[in-house]
């Protein structure tokens, strides 16, 4: 479940992201009812066994089976539940107009090992992004030059280039990217978590910087989500306490 709005006075328009199907928009009649059945398996970050009946301009969900039960855990911590967030949009926005079993699976896997705490979420959700923008093609460069493919390594991060660049391809401003950066990025997207959790604070904290400004870039929009996560990580560094 990506996401859902109020309609009427009891049901619910559900946006959700099917294995086989792709994105699919339909309607939770009485969910928002006491009595109702099944409404809490249609929640955010929840995985369920649906049965629709195809309507109009929206299916109707008919029957819900859960198959993860992933929100209860998720919403309880809110690192947790601002990079949960920030999967679900981006998946929400790279499925507009073709969704894959592949990217089904990639966020379904995300939302179970941020339920489980397998890793810190904020390695799981720079992760997610990078992996979830490779399936949809635009995967970084990170050992030869965006622009004209000079083998690296190279020293300058440019997003709108499309990751690492030599120096003269570098647009003014470019941040500089260490070796140990690098690494991590690499071993974010292959998904080599003893290389992840080894790495150095600092090196996660440059790391996510630049993810969230590739995705971002990539999406061609602001993912809303990120702007949480970014301000509570700061408040972290800072030691300003968390969200009021």
């Amino acid at each position: 479940m990506l996401r859902t709005h109020k309609l009427g006075e009891a049901d619910r328009i559900v946006t959700l992201l099917s294995r086989s199907h792709g994105k699919i928009r339909a309607v939770a009649k009485g969910v928002r009812r006491t009595s109702s059945r099944f409404g809490a398996r249609l929640e955010p970050f929840m995985v369920a066994d649906l049965q629709l009946y195809s309507g109009r301009s929206l299916d109707v969900i008919q029957q819900a089976e859960s198959l993860g039960s992933y929100g209860a855990d998720i919403v309880i911590d809110y690192e947790r539940y601002t990079s949960a967030n920030a999967m679900v949009e981006t998946a929400d926005r790279l499925t507009d107009s073709e969704a894959t079993p592949k990217q089904y699976v990639l966020l379904v896997g995300g939302l179970r090992a941020l339920a489980a705490q397998q890793q810190p979420p904020r390695s799981i959700l720079d992760s997610y992004l990078l992996r979830a923008i490779s399936l949809a093609g635009w995967a970084p460069s990170l050992d030869v030059c965006a622009v004209c493919g000079v083998p690296g390594p190279h020293e300058r991060f440019a997003a709108a280039q499309g990751g690492m660049v030599c120096a003269n391809c570098a647009p003014p401003g470019s941040p500089r990217t260490d070796p140990e950066t690098i690494a991590l990025l690499l071993a974010l997207i292959r998904g080599d978590w003893s290389r992840v959790d080894a790495a150095p604070e600092a090196a996660h904290n440059r790391a996510s910087g630049l993810v969230a400004a590739f995705a971002q870039w990539q999406l061609e929009r602001g993912i809303r989500s990120l702007a949480h996560v970014d301000r509570m990580r700061r408040d972290e560094q800072t030691g300003s306490g968390g969200p009021r």
